[in-house]
């Protein structure tokens, strides 16, 4: 039997699009977040047996309510954390756009990294290793509860592109990313798919 694992990025929350919050404490989902997270379960097919979740409060908060639909615990994994942003931690992104470095990152995400953080290559090590680790779990489909950068960063690795690429990837609130676990690789199924507007 081919195993699933869905990729699911966390809903909504206030400060989406105004600051780059990565592990920014006390960011939880708003009502629209709240909303498309219940109604993101619908789509979840085949539906997991297994959810676990990045430490980030809105993932935690999006991942309880798909485990309250399906009637399962979250096991909290490291290895799905967001990125780390360093510096660049909670800064709106009206500023960012005038750090010289903000651009390099963008241009450059598979050798750039952000001051004091961690790079998209560190980011997709860890997250692919946890991944390819789930081929011994023995649920049979699992839902990651995750950030856009840990999504994407998997997904370029599965599709064999460059990080520098990330940009070609849409991860959006409450999206859904499915790999199937073959025995001898993992493939794509959907990409981004969304909950209706």
């Amino acid at each position: 039997m081919v195993k699933a694992i869905h990729l699911v990025r966390h809903g909504h929350h206030a400060l989406l699009g105004k600051k780059l919050c990565g592990r920014m404490p006390g960011v939880d989902l708003d009502d629209c977040g709240r909303e498309q997270m219940w109604r993101c379960a619908e789509l979840m097919t085949p539906p997991p047996d297994a959810i676990q979740s990045s430490p980030q409060p809105r993932t935690r908060q999006s991942a309880s309510l798909l485990a309250a639909q399906f009637d399962l615990p979250i096991e909290i994994v490291g290895a799905a954390d967001e990125i780390d942003v360093g510096s660049w931690t909670g800064v709106g992104f009206a500023d960012l756009a005038r750090d010289p470095r903000w651009r390099t990152w963008n241009e450059q995400r598979g050798t750039a990294r952000p001051p004091g953080g961690e790079s998209m290559g560190e980011l997709q090590r860890r997250i692919v290793r946890h991944i390819e680790a789930l081929r011994d779990d023995p649920s049979d489909t699992i839902a990651i509860v995750s950030h856009a950068e840990p999504i994407r960063a998997a997904l370029l690795y599965y599709l064999n592109r460059s990080l520098d690429d990330f940009l070609s990837v849409e991860v959006e609130p409450a999206s859904i990313s499915t790999l199937l676990v073959w025995p001898d690789r993992i493939s794509i199924r959907d990409i981004n798919r969304q909950v209706p507007a």
